[in-house]
């Protein structure tokens, strides 16, 4: 699998750059405050000291247009895409070393399945502002990989999105296809059957192969 640069004309329908954000403070205290898995990811969708910054109402207004956001955190080792998720509204990642984006567009699902030679990967430096348009699909960030070997540093990401994504599912009657692949609150997942996720109950609809860059990356 090729990785593309997140700066890249590539990219672009899939999300943009934000500038003008100073996230200097923002990743120094995730840094010092949040742990990092040797060999899992750990996710939080709202932490009390990131969302205690001054940049966290920076966001709500610029980004977000005044709406209410969280800000929590993605930190750990992966090497695999695993599944696929989107959500109504944007998201932001912030990562404090450097990472991979898997990606794809939402419109490439036809009845809840969609072929994995659709995922695209992004290199993405520490430090940058991404923000992820709600019509693509993403999940949770990859090691960077360097002339085809993988990081061992791990990584640690400011996940910013709107206030309750991620959190407890509703409790819904099912009107439609789509309703079956709601996971958490505005949380839609789509998840290869050799997942964790697709054995602990979520709905199958990735095929194909399951991408992990140890193995495919150049």
């Amino acid at each position: 699998m090729k990785i593309k640069s997140v700066f890249s004309h590539a990219f672009e329908k899939y999300g943009k750059i934000l500038t003008g954000y100073d996230v200097t403070e923002l990743l120094t205290k995730l840094d010092e405050t949040t742990k990092k898995p040797d060999d899992s990811t750990i996710y939080e969708p709202g932490d009390a000291g990131l969302e205690a910054l001054p940049i966290a109402k920076e966001f709500s207004d610029n980004a977000y247009g005044g709406m209410p956001v969280q800000i929590g955190y993605c930190n750990g080792n992966n090497t695999k895409l695993n599944c696929l998720e989107y959500h109504r509204g944007s998201e932001l990642n912030i990562p404090a070393n450097d990472i991979v984006l898997l990606l794809a567009p939402l419109k490439n699902v036809h009845k809840g399945k969609l072929d994995t030679n659709a995922v695209e990967a992004f290199y993405v430096p520490k430090g940058t502002v991404v923000q992820v348009y709600e019509t693509t699909l993403h999940y949770a960030p990859c090691n960077a990989v360097q002339r085809g070997e993988v990081s061992k540093e791990g990584f640690r990401v400011i996940i910013v999105l709107p206030k309750g994504t991620n959190t407890e599912k509703p409790a819904i009657a099912e009107k439609n296809l789509e309703d079956k692949l709601l996971w958490a609150r505005n949380k839609w997942l789509i998840a290869h059957p050799d997942s964790s996720e697709a054995k602990n109950g979520a709905f199958v609809g990735l095929t194909g192969v399951n991408i992990n860059l140890a193995k495919s990356t150049k």
